[in-house]
């Protein structure tokens, strides 16, 4: 279930609210009471950087499957 972030336009008061997908957006504000909360636009909650995934998937040539550490297969078809 995704995380949602929200502000209320009466009191300022900023919440973060973990919804089904399916669920309306909710409205009523914990701090004040009043029916103005708006949803907020962020970030997603991961990032891809580093030396990730990417580092050892999708590679063409020599490069391809870094991970296992064996380029036996790719060097021995080369050699031929």
């Amino acid at each position: 279930m995704p995380i949602y972030e929200y502000q209320c336009q009466s009191c300022e008061h900023e919440l973060e609210i973990l919804q089904k997908l399916s669920d309306d957006p909710a409205t009523d504000c914990p701090n004040c009471s009043k029916p103005s909360l708006k949803k907020q636009i962020s970030a997603a909650g991961f990032r891809l950087k580093g030396g990730g995934w990417y580092e050892t998937d999708f590679k063409t040539g020599n490069k391809k499957n870094l991970a296992s550490g064996g380029d036996s297969s790719s060097s021995a078809s080369s050699d031929s």
